[in-house]
């Protein structure tokens, strides 16, 4: 056996040195750090000032550590010994001053950033140097009818979006179309997404465009955000949501107003419409599903999907909170109709009641032991307001209620 000798380590530092640039040249997609919406580049911009500022401190420390262990190591007598030396106040300062000032900076950057790019505030700029006007671009400009066209940077296009299982609906109501994984925008123009769910807690999110707004049932959350250079993009769920989770992704399109308006006027010309029937169809689980497009949808299926009442009879949630402000305890719809129907008041709890007005039940709450715990077994006697019995029935090994 021929032994060989160990590579020595000086043969290492070519490849380590090559390790950068083969990431540098590899097919990883840096979207996250390099986006294509002003919201996305905000938050990149967000992320790599915290991260110099953290490392004003972090690369500091670490070559700092690394030559105090070079300087001070064991076989190296020049360096001085001092054991007694316990303390300078120059050192503390630094030591203690410079985090501090990096954590007011840092504590200054991320309360107004959460401000500025808070998903519900609408924009203030549409890319730096640009900012939104408030005011339609003239139909001339955009070309199109007012039906197609209704503004430009200043009038955001909402797009109201649905996670269903395992798939995203998209309902474009300015233009009365919706698509399902396929989601497209105008550059340039402020997007105004209206987000809920039909099942389960989902999470939307297109790095290139801005960051990630969760979606849960029964509640509409918001997102602004713009898009400044054409392109095809990934969108996908980023909240784990059931076993076809993996394949709910969806392409988002940015384009130039003449490619968005061409892109409107072919799902237009599709003729297929979505209404209640086959959206109750669409909402059933399905895995890995193929690009849909309508050209008619029904205006008020977004409301319906958030409120919970899409069923038909079935009563929407704002009929529910507002008939229940009134005192009513059923209506047409609920529980088959039966009950009493709107209701000036509530019905007045037992414990409001009088004695005689609780019927003739057993009476559980009187003491077990009546000569021992006192009270009295009349029903209703205030002898007994402190005897009361969390457990109304008989259990092995638990003391006899009182009945009577």
């Amino acid at each position: 056996m021929i032994a060989t000798a160990p590579t020595p380590w000086k043969s290492w530092l070519p490849r380590i040195a090559a390790l950068p640039l083969a990431l540098t040249v590899s097919a990883c997609d840096w979207v996250v750090m390099s986006p294509s919406g002003d919201i996305a580049v905000q938050q990149r911009d967000l992320v790599l000032v915290s991260t110099g500022l953290m490392l004003l401190i972090v690369l500091p420390v670490i070559v700092v550590t690394l030559l105090f262990a070079w300087r001070y190591r064991a076989s190296n007598k020049a360096a001085t010994y001092a054991p007694d030396w316990d303390h300078s106040v120059g050192l503390e300062l630094m030591i203690w001053g410079a985090p501090l000032l990096i954590i007011i900076a840092l504590g200054a950057i991320t309360w107004t950033s959460t401000h500025l790019l808070d998903p519900y505030r609408p924009l203030s700029r549409i890319k730096p140097e640009a900012q939104t006007t408030g005011t339609n671009v003239p139909m001339g400009e955009l070309g199109g009818t007012p039906q197609q066209i209704k503004g430009g940077a200043g009038n955001p296009l909402e797009v109201q979006v649905v996670a269903l299982d395992w798939k995203w609906l998209f309902i474009y109501p300015e233009y009365g179309i919706a698509t399902v994984n396929e989601l497209a925008a105008p550059v340039d123009r402020p997007i105004t997404f209206k987000m809920t769910s039909s099942s389960v807690m989902n999470a939307f999110y297109i790095p290139a465009l801005a960051g990630m707004i969760y979606t849960m049932p029964g509640m509409e959350t918001t997102l602004h955000a713009v898009i400044n250079k054409p392109g095809n993009y990934e969108g996908f769920s980023s909240n784990y949501s059931g076993a076809g989770f993996s394949g709910m992704r969806f392409r988002f399109y940015g384009k130039s107003d003449a490619g968005f308006r061409a892109w409107v006027g072919r799902i237009k010309s599709g003729g297929n419409g979505l209404d209640r029937a086959k959206y109750m169809a669409l909402e059933k689980p399905s895995e890995k599903v193929p690009v849909m497009r309508f050209g008619a949808v029904d205006p008020a299926l977004f409301r319906a999907v958030v409120e919970q009442c899409v069923t038909p009879g079935k009563p929407c949630m704002s009929e529910l909170m507002q008939h229940d402000t009134k005192g009513g305890m059923t209506m047409p719809g609920v529980n088959g109709g039966k009950g009493p129907q709107d209701q000036a008041e509530r019905p007045e709890g037992a414990l409001m009641k009088d004695a005689g007005e609780k019927g003739s039940g057993k009476h559980w709450t009187a003491p077990a032991d009546i000569k021992r715990d006192g009270g009295s077994k009349t029903p209703g006697h205030a002898d007994n307001r402190d005897h009361t019995m969390l457990t109304p029935h008989t259990l092995p090994g638990s003391r006899p209620v009182a009945v009577g």
